[in-house]
């Protein structure tokens, strides 16, 4: 009697195979998880892209403070040197001058205008729109895929897959959770930022798209429509 006692105080969800669940055991469900976070590589790709352009506005900004610093001792040389008058202006002095002012306000106005033009396709929102899109969509079926796993099979089946899928909904939610740090100026969170979703993407590519398919190979092998 102890068997059948012991069944029976067990969740219905943990005996679930063979049907019980319709329409959630069939390929259309089934095929969701590989279809979608197929798709979130895909995002992914964006959003790192979109980061890093966003991150080059940044860099052009500094670039150019810095350019101007340095600009402006030569400029009040130049200033001063043509300012006397006759013999005591130094020719080759002042073309010097003329040429290094020249020359840091061709580099300051072609890097302004290579931020104005990054900053006029709005990196910034492209990519918060992608990190979200990620975060919650490719979190919630990273969640799904096992979910619907169990539904069908009633186990699951640790391995690569697994564990690396795991591995990159942690490193999603870790390079999330640096943004307020980020957002106050933080180095290391915009690094460990970059780091994580690099590596997230690296372990998504190397582990998660070779098994991924041949587990959506035999998803349809053993499942029907709908």
């Amino acid at each position: 009697r102890w068997p059948r006692a012991a069944m029976m105080a067990m969740p219905e969800e943990a005996m679930a195979k063979g049907g019980e669940f319709g329409l959630a055991e069939g390929r259309i469900i089934s095929m969701a998880h590989p279809i979608i976070m197929g798709g979130c590589f895909l995002v992914s790709l964006g959003a790192g892209y979109t980061g890093l352009q966003w991150r080059r506005i940044r860099e052009i900004g500094n670039e150019v403070t810095m350019l101007k610093a340095e600009l402006k001792p030569h400029k009040l040389k130049l200033e001063a040197e043509m300012a006397k008058e006759g013999e005591e202006q130094n020719l080759t002095e002042l073309n010097k001058l003329k040429a290094d002012v020249a020359a840091f306000t061709a580099d300051i106005d072609a890097k302004s205008a290579e931020r104005k033009e990054l900053a006029s396709k709005d990196y910034r929102d492209r990519h918060w729109a992608l990190g979200s899109v990620l975060l919650g969509i490719g979190g919630s079926f990273a969640i799904e895929g096992p979910v619907n796993t169990y539904m069908r099979a009633g186990k699951l089946f640790p391995g690569p897959h697994l564990y690396a899928g795991a591995g990159c909904v942690a490193m999603w939610v870790l390079a999330a959770a640096l943004v307020p740090q980020m957002q106050k100026g933080k180095d290391w969170a915009r690094s460990g930022h970059i780091g994580l979703n690099a590596l997230s993407t690296a372990m998504f590519a190397y582990y998660q798209i070779p098994t991924g398919i041949g587990i959506a190979q035999k998803v349809i092998e053993k499942t029907k429509f709908p």
